[in-house]
């Protein structure tokens, strides 16, 4: 048996708790487990469902920790346990055992200067596992940086479940939403600074010169979300940009599916970066390209000028001409079809191959 034990879960949404979910339901294909996680006011439907035993805990954040942390202590002293597998270092920082530990790692909640107390604290615990398991080979290179043992370290990009067929009602109601709009582009993630909604929407007001029709689409929301709509209104491109957020999968997907290019050119902000972005293959799998960032581990899921295009996520003159070059003769078309081909490397059942060769 494998413990997973985790901070990020269904029914909870985000790319995260995505990645913990689909670790657990292929692993538990392959291995006994038990996955101990977050308390979500609604969880019992949603765990009704899986074929695996999860515990809940809840609780204030600190205290929540400390209690998750005592139920593994208790679990480990009563059952026989192979391994645990952490989605977050401080997952791992109170559990005291001898069995073999592997954490996931993903970027921004490593990305503290080396010798810091918070640096420090992370490599007690990183240093201390059989493996760390970074999301990409900047993440990789990352925790290198700031200290972990790179014997330790392996990269396994994080997995996707093969796309289901697209509901016939929100496609139609997707094509009556957008009409003649042309191009699409389309961003799903939290409005934050990382995300880099800002610089787009600036890139916007300059391609509309060439493209009157085109419309980009944001789903989601975060802290952002009111700067991003005031730029919008302040640029006068109310009608050319279009929010969404509370939406179903079935709108969401179709949302994708219909549009040309995924945009998401993340930058640093802070320590806060991104490590890999799950949202590229998702596009991809519907056959659509992305424009990602340099920096972060965008590269891990877009090959540049195949699958999509890399480029500065700092510099507004590279957006708009790395838009522009994709939206050019329809380049878009020929990105998509190498993007949906290549996708499918990130397929769960491939993934889990490369975890089962570091557990067994």
């Amino acid at each position: 048996m494998y413990l997973i034990v985790t901070r990020t879960f269904p029914p909870e949404l985000g790319g995260m708790q995505s990645l913990m979910w689909g670790l657990a339901k292929e692993m538990s294909k392959n291995f006994m487990i038990k996955v101990f996680a977050d308390y979500h006011e609604n969880h019992k439907e949603f765990d009704k469902e899986a074929n695996f035993s999860i515990v809940r805990v809840g609780g204030i954040k600190f205290l929540r920790k400390i209690r998750k942390a005592q139920l593994v202590n208790n679990f480990l002293k009563e059952n026989k346990i192979q391994g645990i597998i952490a989605d977050h270092w401080k997952s791992l920082e109170l559990i005291e055992t001898k069995r073999k530990k592997y954490c996931l790692i993903h970027g921004k909640e490593i990305n503290y200067s080396r010798g810091s107390f918070q640096n420090k604290k992370i490599i007690k615990v990183l240093n201390n596992v059989e493996k760390v398991i970074a999301n990409s080979e900047y993440t990789k290179n990352l925790a290198i940086d700031i200290g972990v043992d790179k014997e330790k370290i392996v990269v396994i990009n994080p997995g996707v479940d093969p796309v289901q067929n697209l509901n016939k009602k929100s496609l139609e109601k997707v094509e009556s939403l957008l009409k003649i709009k042309s191009p699409r582009l389309i961003t799903v993630s939290r409005f934050d600074k990382r995300k880099n909604h800002e610089k787009v929407i600036m890139a916007l007001r300059n391609l509309k010169q060439i493209y009157p029709d085109i419309v980009y689409i944001c789903i989601g929301y975060g802290d952002e979300e009111e700067n991003i709509k005031n730029l919008v209104k302040e640029l006068n491109l109310s009608s050319q940009v279009m929010f969404f957020k509370d939406i179903g999968n079935d709108l969401k997907n179709s949302l994708i599916a219909k549009s040309n290019i995924f945009v998401m050119p993340s930058i640093i902000h802070k320590t806060s970066v991104e490590g890999f972005g799950i949202a590229y293959v998702e596009a991809a799998q519907y056959g659509i390209p992305s424009l990602g960032g340099k920096d972060g581990g965008a590269s891990d899921a877009i090959q540049h000028d195949k699958t999509g295009f890399i480029c500065d996520g700092n510099n507004l003159e590279d957006i708009y001409s790395s838009l522009n070059s994709m939206i050019e003769d329809k380049k878009y078309l020929e990105l998509g079809k190498n993007a949906k081909e290549l996708s499918s490397k990130f397929n769960w059942s491939n993934t889990i191959e490369k975890y089962k060769k570091i557990l067994q």
